[in-house]
């Protein structure tokens, strides 16, 4: 199995819902490949926050930052004046 067979059936794989036989060569292209074993330890962490469900409170610096960030790419994007 190579890296790009690996990243094509990542879902299946972190769903369970991949063939045995396929999941062992996963699996075994994992065990020799540490760039995919991080992309697949990477899922499962963000797969097991998402789940946990707990909502995280932005830090009010970062909160108006951000949605400063947000305004003044709208006005860019949206704000354009006629024949730009």
């Amino acid at each position: 199995m190579k890296c790009e067979d690996l990243l094509m059936l990542l879902n299946e794989y972190v769903d369970g819902s991949i063939a045995p036989e396929i999941c062992e060569e996963f699996n075994q292209h994992m065990a020799g490949c540490n760039p995919c074993r991080v992309v697949v330890d990477n899922i499962r962490q963000t797969i097991t926050l998402y789940k946990g469900g707990e909502p995280y409170e932005l830090p009010l610096e970062v909160r108006d930052r951000l949605h400063r960030l947000l305004r003044e790419k709208w006005k860019r994007k949206h704000l354009r004046s006629p024949g730009a």
